[in-house]
């Protein structure tokens, strides 16, 4: 009896990687009116009135609110057209981003 040597055939999965996570947050001002604030987040972040009103609120009493977290891309246009829409208004609103840890 002759024996053949049996190869097992390895395959490698690559699991892809997720891309890295940026936080949106929003800096206060003094100057922005509240209410202002409420309808960038509802129209730019589909935020719900409530909601809306507690990130501002946050926002108002610590300095500054985490208001989502995205993919870069994502993160930094919806902080810019949020930006944006304050200063088409005259107001110094202002929206940033930065990596998740």
């Amino acid at each position: 009896m002759v024996q053949t040597d049996v190869k097992r055939r390895t395959t490698t999965r690559i699991k892809p990687q997720r891309p890295p996570l940026y936080k949106v947050i929003l800096l206060n001002d003094d100057f922005t009116p509240r209410e202002f604030v409420v309808l960038v987040l509802k129209a730019v972040f589909r935020m719900h009135e409530e909601i809306a009103h507690r990130v501002m609120l946050t926002a108002h009493q610590k300095g500054a609110c985490v208001i989502a977290v995205f993919t870069r891309d994502v993160a930094e246009t919806k902080a810019r057209e949020a930006t944006e829409i304050g200063k088409s208004k005259g107001y110094p609103l202002f929206f940033t981003t930065e990596p998740e840890q």
